[in-house]
């Protein structure tokens, strides 16, 4: 409820911000049917029709639906797989944007990887799950959409990414779509700013979760490197531009 009551309308009108302005109006407000909807939203379609069981390792926090582990690809993919409304918003966001260099943690079937793929084809995509079966799938799937700028890391994030990151290694964009709970997510966000620079975008899905994720996103809000966030209520953008001389919250209903 809090966040209808504090959202603006996303027309853009009452925003003195010129960066999120513009956001709303090239990225948000970009109604255009671009060819990779089609062809991702086909694989989507099988893998949601898919009644093949496989085996699932988890390090998250967990399905609320699904208990087991041995699962459908269908209901995985019912439960997992980031809605076609803000895949294709992350389409657009990469797409305007152009980061060269970008991180995922949560493939899953690589729905969402497709999209962030597609989106630049000049770009780079690693892309990082932790169940070895699940990666499998998504492979399966960049191998059948001809994507070819996605390494596909399996295992533990708390291990694999840092190891992924060393000590050199700079990124442009992030999304954050695995584990949904408090500390691992402070966790990433932390690891991933020894690797950031100024123009980085780092975006963090299901803010609105549970109360960990509330109190994640709170945190990350708060955090001193953190100038420029953007709430779009399932997702979170969080900006580190030393520009914006005054840190900003937006809360923006799409």
């Amino acid at each position: 409820m809090h966040y209808w009551l504090t959202s603006s309308n996303g027309s853009g009108h009452g925003i003195h911000s010129p960066f999120v302005f513009d956001f709303i109006k090239q990225v948000l407000k970009d109604k255009k049917l671009y060819s990779a909807y089609s062809t991702i939203e086909k694989v989507r379609y099988n893998l949601l029709n898919d009644s093949s069981i496989i085996e699932v390792e988890d390090f998250g926090a967990g399905s609320t639906v699904i208990k087991t582990n041995q699962r459908s690809v269908g209901k995985i993919a019912g439960s997992s797989l980031k809605s076609k409304k803000y895949a294709q918003l992350l389409f657009r966001i990469v797409q305007y944007y152009k980061p060269s260099s970008l991180i995922e943690l949560g493939t899953s079937f690589g729905i969402t990887t497709s999209y962030l793929a597609s989106a630049n084809s000049q770009a780079t995509v690693t892309t990082f799950e932790g169940a070895s079966a699940i990666a499998a799938i998504a492979e399966r799937n960049f191998k059948a959409l001809a994507i070819n700028n996605v390494q596909l890391i399996i295992g533990d994030f708390s291990n694999k990414l840092p190891e992924f990151l060393g000590n050199e290694r700079k990124f442009d964009f992030a999304f954050i779509d695995g584990n949904h709970r408090k500390e691992p997510t402070l966790q990433y966000f932390e690891i991933l700013l020894k690797s950031s620079h100024e123009s980085t975008m780092v975006i963090f899905d299901d803010i609105h979760w549970s109360d960990e994720m509330e109190a994640a996103w709170e945190g990350i809000k708060n955090h001193a490197a953190v100038t420029l966030t953007i709430d779009l209520f399932f997702i979170g953008l969080v900006f580190l531009k030393k520009d914006f001389k005054v840190k900003q919250h937006f809360t923006i209903r799409f």
